[in-house]
């Protein structure tokens, strides 16, 4: 649990695949807020946190079962609002006398339409203005009968109870998602819940960075720090936040293993080194690298490959910052809640990480984590305070083995210098075009295959390419960006005039799931 001095909201949570969207929601409020997982939440611990106010997310169980997830009875006698949410609500009235049914004809999985009673109460300011809001359900169970002390303020046709409170308790429940798109007022609901809760919206990045910055200069001292920077937003983030907490004690190693975008390792080099003045470890290991993957083709292999060296080759180039205590790392809150999630149990690997997992304990090293409460987009907000350049902040992300998996088969110096240039061309249309914001990533992929063609009066045997841009919120599921056929006709003309070796120019229209973002 972490430190945080400002008021604070917990969502305990049951098992939903959209627990992390509620954090979202309440964060864009200004509100700070922290999930745990339901098993976690014991008396102790909430005597500790001192939430202000309480969310119950959804889940997939059903609470008739014995052996469903139930919060502690302390979480309604701390005396602060309580809002339930699907399973949440749903375990609120079996918790505080109500009773739930299983589904029989009354499951609802979808859009909804919600219509008021006549009584309305402050947590639905700015709903029914049309006399109905659409709701996003996901409930085979149902309420049945409410507990004692509530009332019914919104109803559907398969949940008669969409809507109930008890306004003296402030305890709130709904039946319903206010967190996902398909609720398009949902986000009103969350403002005026917190408002309820007497929140005053005080988690700012400006707050933020002055908190990181005292936290870091405590936990690290006077002792030596060194961080692995990809050049990325996270750890580039991560270092201006360290380097400004504690100067030259903090030592940045940029490996380059030769799968980097065109120019990018002469940019990250000159903002880290020339325009913030860190310490920085250039390790050039093109070489390496490419040399232990020459002949590679299989995905999981490169990968794999990959993750190795770079954990070696930072190991050797930080042995050269003598006497080094931590180790900083971009962690951010998605991979934290992650970490501990609902269930525990395994999930399928759809492809390996590259990360810096195993260096802590093979070097000794303690872990200096400062991002570690923030999602992404406040993340690029932080960055913002801390004076990173916007293009910079807000590029498209880039995965650690670079140009490695956007090369399908053999990898080769002829095929990534191919892709460089075919790059470099894409993204200066989309800028062109002044796209670049709208979309969550664009690259162009190589194919492992050659094509015929005809340029002037000559045959050409080339290589073909795949663009791709997807739209995301958070990389979880995308979808392609709709580009006009003129711009797609257009880029394809001048990837095949100024870059030799490709002759065919394709766009991939595969949504996440099923594809993924990346190709390998």
């Amino acid at each position: 649990m972490t430190d945080i001095a400002h008021d604070r909201l917990l969502i305990i949570d049951f098992g939903s695949q959209v627990t992390q969207l509620i954090a979202r929601r309440l964060r864009e409020l200004n509100v700070y807020c922290e999930i745990h997982p339901f098993q976690n939440v014991t008396d102790a611990f909430l005597a500790e946190f001192a939430p202000k106010a309480v969310i119950l997310s959804g889940g997939p169980a059903s609470v008739i079962d014995t052996e469903s997830p139930r919060p502690p009875q302390s979480v309604f006698t701390l005396g602060v609002p309580i809002l339930g949410i699907c399973y949440g609500q749903q375990v609120m009235m079996h918790e505080l006398g109500g009773e739930v049914l299983r589904g029989h004809g009354t499951a609802e999985f979808g859009r909804a339409y919600v219509t008021p009673t006549e009584e309305r109460i402050d947590l639905l300011t700015g709903w029914f203005l049309d006399t109905r809001e659409q709701v996003w359900m996901s409930h085979g169970d149902h309420v049945s009968h409410i507990a004692p002390g509530f009332k019914v303020y919104g109803t559907s046709p398969n949940a008669p109870f969409a809507i109930t409170a008890d306004l003296d308790r402030q305890f709130y429940a709904v039946q319903f998602h206010p967190e996902v798109h398909h609720t398009p007022n949902g986000a009103t609901l969350y403002e005026n819940f917190v408002k309820l809760a007497g929140f005053e919206g005080d988690w700012t990045m400006g707050a933020y960075r002055e908190q990181a910055i005292a936290a870091i200069r405590e936990q690290v001292g006077d002792a030596k720090v060194i961080c692995g920077l990809s050049g990325g937003v996270d750890s580039s983030v991560a270092a201006v936040l360290i380097h400004e907490a504690i100067g030259d004690q903090l030592t940045c190693v940029f490996v380059d293993h030769g799968l980097l975008r065109k120019g990018e390792a002469e940019e990250v080099v000159k903002m880290f080194r020339d325009h913030y003045h860190m310490p920085l470890i250039h390790a050039d290991e093109q070489e390496l690298f490419l040399g232990e993957l020459d002949g590679v083709s299989d995905p999981e292999t490169k990968r794999k490959i990959i993750g190795k060296l770079f954990i070696d080759v930072f190991q050797k180039h930080a042995a050269d910052v003598g006497g080094a205590k931590f180790l900083a790392q971009g962690t951010l809150y998605p991979d934290v809640i992650e970490s501990v999630s609902f269930s525990g149990g395994p999930s399928v690997t759809i492809k390996s990480h590259h990360n810096v997992g195993g260096l802590p304990e093979k070097m000794g090293l303690k872990l200096v984590e400062p991002l570690r409460e923030l999602f992404k987009d406040e993340v690029r907000a932080l960055g913002r305070e801390l004076g990173l350049p916007a293009s910079f902040i807000g590029r498209h992300p880039f995965p650690g083995p670079g140009l490695a998996i956007r090369c399908p088969g053999e990898i080769t110096r002829q095929k990534l210098d191919i892709l460089r240039e075919a790059d470099a061309v894409y993204i200066d249309q989309i800028r062109k075009h002044d796209l670049y914001d709208e979309i969550w990533q664009a690259f162009v992929a190589i194919l492992p295959v050659r094509t015929v063609g005809v340029m002037g009066d000559g045959r050409t045997y080339d290589f073909a390419c795949a663009l791709r841009a997807v739209t995301s919120v958070d990389g979880m599921t995308a979808d392609y960006y709709p580009f006009s056929h003129e711009f797609l006709g257009e880029t394809a003309t001048r990837i095949i005039n100024e870059v030799p070796g490709i002759n065919r120019v394709t766009y991939d229209i595969t949504s996440k799931p099923p594809g993924t973002i990346e190709w390998e």
